[in-house]
């Protein structure tokens, strides 16, 4: 069973690497769960704290933590993924359990992929990817290394057929690199070979990348926070403060915004010189459930400094100029756009691009998926809205004595998450 105020509930049986595995799966919230587990014919809880995520390698447990977990005298790590036999978890021997990851400072576990023997993770550090390789044999877990120096480009593994074969299916893709397909298995990771010479398949080339760079910067926020943010610009850039420039940011729900080839940008922007800008601000994924968390609730405001932040060192640099800058985000980002718009707006941009926002935070819970996302921004309908969510909620912060810049709002009918009234009235009222 599952109360009437959780999101979802799901049960599942599947096959994992020649065993059978039965669970039943609550979301209490969108970051809390509860996960029952069908062990020696008897439905039992998995006891761990409720925001640890739950999976299942063979016969171990995998358990990735959103906060630090104490397990007797000691405590493991925020953002860290732990393994333990499920038989050893049921019998209390918490002790027993491996620690294939721990994130620094600068690090955080992006996700995981399984083969037949080896489980390979995806780690951002400073928001480039890592691969750490751990191969299960005779009932322990052995590291057979990682593989870094990746550059400013993403990487993606994918199992083929994770019950029976090491292979794995390996896209490489950078703002300026086109998607490719690699076909490799976990022992050519152990070897060092992450990608083979030729990928199998490759997207062609829609713009010319031989003039562009991609460079990587940190500006420093409010509170003196660094905040990592990618720059793809032409190689001769000039540092006059007249470049046509667009930031682009989302910061939420442990998302991280990482280099993706985009061929329309590519034709549309990057040739005709204008900059690019991702900024990774907090409230994604990119330093793990630290940075979501720092930006979750009360805390939003620090995803809407260190976006601020960005903005003002691309000007400092002498990237651009407040007239030359503009800003685009959606959904989420949308969000982030409307407080742009309504905090420094006038001071920061010469445009904003507004796309399926949400805008409207008082009402918002009551508007399709929204009140699915309550973890993330609070419940309106409690102290919520008087201690913070009236902060940063755009459609109530419009003022008449203000001038902000020019601003394109979008959305659609057919989205069954944003609903378009969000938009809609904020272009009303403006």
């Amino acid at each position: 069973e599952c109360d009437q105020t959780d999101i979802a509930a799901s049960s599942a049986r599947y096959y994992d690497r020649g065993l059978w595995h039965e669970l039943r799966h609550r979301s209490i919230t969108f970051y809390t769960f509860e996960t029952n587990f069908l062990h020696a014919g008897t439905w039992k809880k998995v006891e761990v704290p409720e925001d640890v995520s739950v999976e299942t390698f063979k016969e171990s447990f995998l358990f990735t933590l959103r906060s630090d977990w104490t397990v007797g005298d000691h405590t493991y790590a925020q953002g860290a993924l732990l393994a333990i036999s499920i038989d050893q978890f049921f019998a209390g021997e918490l002790g027993q359990m491996t620690v294939l990851f721990t994130p620094s400072l600068s690090q955080s576990l992006e996700g995981s992929t399984g083969t037949r023997d080896f489980l390979i993770l995806s780690v951002l550090e400073d928001v480039k990817t890592k691969i750490i390789i751990w191969e299960y044999a005779a009932g322990s877990w052995v590291d057979r290394g990682s593989e870094s120096g990746l550059g400013m480009e993403t990487v993606s593994l994918t199992a083929v057929e994770s019950d029976t074969s090491n292979e794995l299916w390996i896209t490489v893709q950078g703002y300026i690199r086109p998607t490719s397909l690699f076909l490799s298995s976990a022992s050519e990771l152990v070897d060092g070979k992450l990608v083979s010479a030729s990928p199998l398949k490759m997207l062609p080339s829609f713009f010319k990348a031989d003039a562009l760079q991609v460079e990587q910067f940190f500006a420093t926020s409010l509170d003196g926070t660094k905040v990592p943010y990618f720059q793809v610009s032409m190689k001769d850039l000039k540092l006059d403060g007249s470049n046509v420039t667009l930031l682009y940011g989302y910061g939420g729900f442990e998302i991280s915004l990482t280099p993706v080839y985009a061929a329309a940008r590519g034709i549309a922007w990057y040739e005709q010189g204008g900059v690019w800008v991702d900024a990774n601000i907090r409230g994604g994924g990119e330093y793990g459930p630290r940075w979501h968390q720092a930006a979750k609730k009360a805390d939003r405001n620090k995803a809407y400094e260190d976006f601020e932040a960005v903005a003002e060192d691309l000007i400092r640099r002498g990237v651009t100029c407040r007239e030359r800058l503009g800003t685009q985000g959606g959904s989420n980002g949308g969000l982030l756009m409307g407080n742009m718009l309504t905090r420094k707006g006038h001071e920061l941009f010469g445009a904003v691009v507004c796309q399926v926002p949400l805008l409207d935070m008082r009402r918002y819970s009551k508007l399709l998926a929204g009140a699915s996302w309550m973890g993330e921004y609070g419940d309106p309908e409690t102290d919520d809205w008087a201690n913070f969510l009236h902060k940063y909620s755009p459609y109530q912060l419009v003022r008449d004595d203000c001038k902000y810049p020019p601003a394109l709002f979008t959305t659609s009918t057919k989205d069954d998450r944003v609903h378009p009234g969000h938009a809609r009235k904020m272009v009303a009222k403006l």
